[in-house]
């Protein structure tokens, strides 16, 4: 019986194989590993041709972007990633802009690997040897990164200031990254070298907005400040029904409104605006403050509202 004819497999020519790791690198915002361009059949001597020519641009020891241009932030963190390796996931600011933060932008990207692990620097990278992080944390399904409640609170303890410690965490939750209850779970599990107190404090007054004005205690506050005692939550009737104010001097015709974090959210500031209006047409003077900005700013917002208890006063007896 006749041998059936076999052919052997055509080699790829170096056009099929560009579009072949293009295709795969759609995936990666234009960047690929140098293992993942092996196992499409682009050699190691391939990819330096290309590299020589110009067409593609080394970043690291791994990583080859199929272009020469910038990388854009995707491809920033999945190098990132890669060149340090070993267990290596997006964390802190890195983590929630991978999750879908915007607004907020950082020079570096914020790398963690557990403590096991020393991986050598890489540039533009900054790694962070974390204790007691766990597969839980990290969420695995397209880039690495640890899941956005653990990665704002270490957002907050790697920050620079008390001050970007908290606009990082409140844009999360504006932008509804967080949810509040596992946000407070992280309060007995996280334990950050610094500022500690503060970040513990920003959690609750984020995930419990204005409910956190109890433990805040503004009346302490005022005593500290040597202020007039406020009223707290006092009920007015206006047009739109009746409102519950935060604190209030009655003998002074002085309003305080205290916003918790998801006052920012939705309709909330419709809501808010239209009460406050309905108070500023009355004759009480109204101060707003935002909760987390009370934290950072305590003295110069006292300060605001004791010159409304000064100008209250002067009102009345006029």
């Amino acid at each position: 019986m006749e041998e059936p004819t076999t052919h052997p497999t055509a080699t790829p020519t170096r056009q099929e194989l560009r579009t072949r790791a293009s295709r795969a690198a759609a995936d990666h915002d234009g960047v690929l590993t140098r293992t993942a361009l092996a196992a499409l059949q682009v050699s190691r001597q391939a990819t330096a041709r290309e590299v020589r020519s110009g067409r593609w641009a080394a970043h690291g020891v791994h990583t080859v972007a199929l272009h020469t241009g910038p990388l854009s932030p995707m491809a920033g963190r999945w190098r990132a990633v890669w060149e340090v390796g070993a267990e290596a996931a997006l964390d802190g600011v890195s983590a929630l802009q991978a999750a879908g933060l915007t607004g907020f932008d950082s020079d570096l990207v914020h790398i963690s690997v557990p403590s096991t692990h020393r991986p050598r620097p890489v540039p533009g990278v900054r790694i962070h040897v974390t204790c007691g992080r766990d597969a839980h944390d990290v969420i695995a399904a397209g880039i690495p990164r640890v899941r956005p409640e653990v990665a704002a609170v270490r957002a907050a303890h790697w920050a620079v200031s008390d001050r970007q410690a908290a606009l990082v965490v409140c844009m999360a939750a504006q932008q509804r990254l967080l949810a509040g209850p596992r946000l407070l779970d992280q309060l007995g599990r996280r334990h950050g070298r610094t500022r500690r107190a503060f970040v513990a404090q920003l959690l609750r007054d984020v995930a419990d907005g204005a409910h956190a004005l109890g433990e805040l205690d503004f009346a302490a506050l005022c005593r500290r400040r040597r202020l007039a005692r406020p009223t707290r939550q006092v009920v007015r009737s206006t047009a739109r029904g009746r409102i519950y104010l935060d604190v209030a001097w009655e003998d002074h015709a002085v309003v305080v409104e205290v916003d918790g974090a998801q006052h920012q959210q939705g309709l909330a500031v419709t809501a808010d605006s239209l009460r406050r209006n309905e108070l500023a047409l009355g004759e009480e003077i109204v101060i707003s403050i935002d909760l987390v900005g009370l934290r950072l700013e305590t003295d110069a917002f006292l300060d605001q509202v004791a010159a409304a208890l000064e100008l209250g006063a002067s009102r009345r007896a006029a």
